[in-house]
């Protein structure tokens, strides 16, 4: 079996990755990361000063989603193919610090960073507060498999948080240097209530959507909460755990398909299965 019908990816169906990332419940935790990410004055100034994502929000959300889906799910050529074409993008945008009016590079290793580990924290942690039975070993696999996808954007792997440990110093490191801005509160704002398709706004789309925006906020660590000048009580976490896990048993059974990437990795998948027992016989 030659070419990609045996490249399996960056991960692989034995990988802890493809498990977290089969959750549909992770379009949860991609807003969850996007309120966080709100809160790195540079991160959320290079987004605002560079984008519409006021007009194009939903394009913007599902060409994330198929990064993210291609990263995880695609063969290795394409995963790097699609992290050149992120770097490239990257590489000529600049934006305006709002305190100090300094330009920086919108691929500052220090914003990628942040970028990176707010997400793959957001995936794992949505996903097994939803309910995926992950053990902290399992965990920390996940952080360490996914130092590979922050490699596609640019960072040097040995300065990326690898564990659920050093996740945990990290986010105590850029701490002090996480405020609400008048750019974040923007976002934070257009976040809970975006637009939507005029027959939607206000019968499923705009109380659904809500909801979600709700949930995912709520699902924020206490520190960044009270940073949105929220409330970071013990009782928030835990109702946010359980209509997290309520969402995801409802995802679950809609008719919700999923896409070709990853029937396109599971035909592969597959494919190796089958010429392994074949050469076994």
């Amino acid at each position: 079996m030659q070419g990609t019908e045996s490249d399996l990816g960056l991960f692989g169906p034995d990988s802890v990755s493809w498990r977290v990332h089969r959750e549909p419940v992770l379009w949860l935790a991609g807003i969850r990361a996007l309120y966080l990410q709100a809160l790195h004055p540079r991160a959320v100034a290079g987004v605002v000063q560079n984008s519409d994502f006021r007009r194009d929000c939903w394009a913007r959300l599902m060409r994330t989603a198929e990064y993210v889906g291609t990263v995880v799910y695609g063969t290795t050529d394409d995963a790097e193919a699609a992290g050149r074409r992120v770097r490239a993008v990257h590489d000529r945008l600049r934006g305006v610090d709002p305190f100090t009016g300094e330009r920086f590079r919108v691929d500052d290793p220090e914003l990628l960073r942040w970028v990176h580990v707010t997400e793959v924290e957001s995936f794992v942690t949505t996903a097994r507060r939803a309910g995926l039975a992950l053990t902290d070993d399992e965990t920390d696999a996940y952080y360490t498999e996914q130092v590979r996808a922050a490699a596609l954007v640019g960072l040097d792997p040995s300065t990326v948080p690898a564990a659920t440990s050093e996740v945990h110093d990290y986010y105590e490191r850029m701490r002090p240097e996480l405020t609400l801005t008048a750019e974040g509160r923007d976002v934070a704002r257009f976040l809970a209530a975006p637009p939507m398709p005029r027959a939607l706004a206000w019968t499923v789309g705009r109380p659904a959507w809500l909801s979600v925006s709700g949930v995912a906020f709520a699902l924020l660590p206490r520190w960044a909460r009270r940073l949105y000048r929220m409330p970071g009580l013990p009782t928030t976490d835990v109702a946010a755990s359980l209509a997290s896990h309520a969402l995801r048993d409802v995802v679950r059974v809609l008719p919700v398909r999923d896409g070709p990437i990853y029937h396109d990795a599971m035909r592969r998948a597959e494919a190796v299965r089958s010429g392994q027992k074949a050469a076994d016989r």
